[in-house]
């Protein structure tokens, strides 16, 4: 994968209408696939090697952001997902990479704002269920 722009990494969420509307605002955005291990490690184990034990472990994705909100309707839609505990269906672009969509959850919702600046929010989205990944 060669050089990207950052700006160019987008969370989208899917509408009652089938399309999916860029979360806006956000400045940062990051993706992080998990897969835990299993050790089955024991005193039989060549030469003291760890042995990990294939697809045994859990997987999940995580979406998170910081960023400021740009309208109203996608504040109100996060806002509510997360007080109703809904998953949302979103779509990661990462250029050069693919796209990862499925459904998640927000984990963790805040805002923050400073004196003399504007009111932001921090997010991070879990995945509920197998993702799925296209190549671009």
């Amino acid at each position: 994968m060669s050089a990207q722009r950052g700006r160019d990494m987008l969370v989208k969420i899917k509408q009652n209408d089938e399309s999916y509307v860029t979360l806006a605002g956000l400045r940062t955005k990051a993706l992080r696939l998990n897969a835990r291990v299993v050790d089955v490690t024991d005193s039989d184990s060549a030469q003291g090697w760890k042995e990990l034990l294939p697809n045994a472990g859990v997987k999940s994705a995580e979406v998170s952001g910081q960023g400021i909100f740009r309208n109203e309707a996608s504040a109100a839609q996060v806002r509510q997902a997360f007080f109703d505990q809904d998953a949302l269906d979103l779509r990661f672009l990462l250029p050069g990479f693919g796209q990862i969509d499925g459904a998640f959850l927000i984990s963790n919702l805040s805002y923050s704002g400073n004196y003399q600046g504007e009111a932001g929010f921090n997010i991070i989205l879990m995945s509920a269920g197998a993702p799925v990944f296209n190549a671009l």
